[in-house]
């Protein structure tokens, strides 16, 4: 490794964490532009569309680079990935209403005209497509069509019909119906735990008991996510209509 790919190691660049194994971070650090994950590296693009991969928008840990790298790793997969900076217009960040056995609260998209976000798009071949589909067992992948939403890339350019994951258990809402917005972890969870006396006493009372608890047994996080549904918690994200698209 030469002089000027240590300045590019996820160590260096600050992202190397990864929500799955420090859970109160999630959705963990995402990349302060687009770049081409090769193993440890973020290296620059040279172009930000890639023909022949499918483009997945990421809305949660999928653009934590610490998160992907294991991803791939796992199952042996060395081929880099691009990640590329995007503006969408039409989705926000919600709340997965169930409780991953990971120790977090995911992120899951939801419909919602006119809201803009930067977010970032990673560009799959096929094996990348596959291996990240199966770290999905809670979302199916659907497309995100553009009469619907625009994906705009930093160039201008706006792409056609990205996929991303639409979560199968809906998503939590605000208390008026609305989807509620993911705060990111500790905070969503330190207030998850105020709002329901039910679910202290399952997971304890701090974020950092609910990560422990969580993470120590599935059949807890399945409970957790049976008892958002039992205390009505749960709306639709409004993109489940873009299963049979």
């Amino acid at each position: 490794m030469d002089e000027r790919q240590e300045h590019r190691t996820l160590e260096a660049l600050g992202l190397a964490r990864a929500p799955r194994d420090h859970p109160l971070i999630y959705p963990g650090v995402w990349p302060a532009e687009s770049g081409l994950l090769a193993g440890d590296l973020l290296l620059p693009l040279d172009r930000l569309t890639h023909p022949g991969r499918s483009p997945v928008l990421a809305v949660g840990s999928n653009a934590s680079a610490g998160q992907l790298r294991y991803k791939m790793a796992v199952l042996g997969i060395t081929s880099p990935v691009p990640m590329v900076r995007t503006r969408v217009t039409g989705i926000d960040v919600g709340v997965s209403a169930h409780v991953s056995r990971l120790g977090y609260m995911s992120a899951s998209p939801v419909d919602s005209p006119g809201t803009a976000r930067e977010l970032f798009v990673i560009w799959l071949d096929d094996e990348q497509l596959a291996a990240v589909d199966a770290t999905e067992p809670n979302y199916d992948r659907v497309v995100l069509p553009a009469a619907r939403f625009r994906v705009e890339l930093e160039s201008g350019e706006v792409l056609d019909d990205v996929f991303s994951y639409v979560n199968r258990h809906g998503v939590l809402h605000n208390g008026g119906g609305s989807p509620r917005s993911h705060p990111g972890q500790r905070v969503l969870i330190a207030e998850l735990l105020v709002e329901s006396p039910a679910l202290r006493r399952l997971f304890g009372a701090t974020p950092e008991e609910f990560v422990a608890r969580a993470r120590a047994d599935v059949r807890l996080c399945e409970r957790g996510t049976r008892l958002f549904a039992e205390e009505k918690r749960v709306t639709c994200s409004g993109l489940e209509d873009l299963r049979c698209g």
